[in-house]
């Protein structure tokens, strides 16, 4: 399957922004993690932005830098959002207050708790009526993700928006999900030979075989995409930041891999 890409959104620690983190994945600057980026999702009404979660935040931050970028109307494009967690951190207030005597439930902080939430959010920002997908498939919920957008370009022939987001995940529920630091990465796919594309990719489906998923040449890197399910997009935002050539094994249900091949736009 052709599609292109058009728009890039881009948050995480040292990572800030696609503009500015073009620099770093193409190497030509030091990776230099330093707090937590704070996402401004701007496009949430006030009292929306209020009440929403730190991932919906982050989830609607790359959205709306992606979709800006890519000069599309945010309320023609499907979506796709994927996350391995979704509200880990809803999901912790909220059994912590299950776990005392008066086990209160606050209304809003429930309809927050559901995999989709950040989907929703994006729809209510941009009163967005086209379909919209959140899905979770663990470790390799940015593959799934991206196939999943994929075909459906592929598939529909129109431009589709993909969302992929974790969070850390608090403690103790971070002795089961070990995830650390925060990643939030969105793409705007459209159809090859479309207008204003930054890159082309062809995607396609095989068994797994003794080729390893692609790793980070940094270290630094290697370990963020390590620790967050997110953030194995990384290998492939090298391959675009350093003009569009390369190929990128992900790794997709033990048995089997996505292979990624990027290219510069050929019109």
């Amino acid at each position: 399957m052709n599609v292109a890409f058009r728009g890039i959104g881009l948050l995480a620690s040292g990572l800030a922004g696609w503009d500015t983190s073009r620099a770093v994945l193409a190497g030509l600057r030091s990776f230099q993690p330093k707090g937590i980026p704070d996402p401004e999702a701007s496009l949430l009404p006030s009292n929306e932005r209020r009440r929403s979660s730190d991932t919906v935040r982050w989830a609607v931050h790359v959205a709306q830098e992606a979709i800006v970028q890519s000069g599309l109307d945010p309320r023609e494009v499907p979506t796709v959002f994927a996350s391995s967690g979704g509200e880990m951190g809803v999901f912790d207030t909220l059994c912590r207050a299950l776990s005392t005597p008066e086990r209160v439930i606050s209304p809003t902080l429930f309809h927050q708790s559901v995999h989709n939430t950040a989907a929703g959010y994006w729809g209510i920002a941009t009163a967005c009526q086209q379909s919209s997908t959140a899905l979770s498939c663990y470790d390799d919920s940015f593959a799934i993700g991206l196939l999943e957008a994929t075909t459906f370009v592929f598939v529909e022939k129109r431009p589709v928006l993909l969302v992929a987001y974790d969070l850390a995940v608090p403690a103790p529920l971070d002795e089961a999900r070990p995830i650390t630091t925060g990643f939030a990465v969105a793409l705007v796919l459209v159809p090859p030979a479309s207008d204003g594309s930054l890159a082309d990719m062809r995607l396609c489906l095989e068994e797994a075989r003794q080729d390893k998923p692609t790793r980070s040449q940094d270290p630094a890197l290697e370990r963020l995409r390590l620790d967050n399910p997110a953030a194995r997009a990384l290998p492939l935002l090298t391959a675009l930041a350093r003009g569009g050539n390369g190929t990128i094994r992900f790794e997709l249900l033990h048995d089997q891999q996505l292979v990624v091949e990027t290219s510069p736009c050929r019109h």
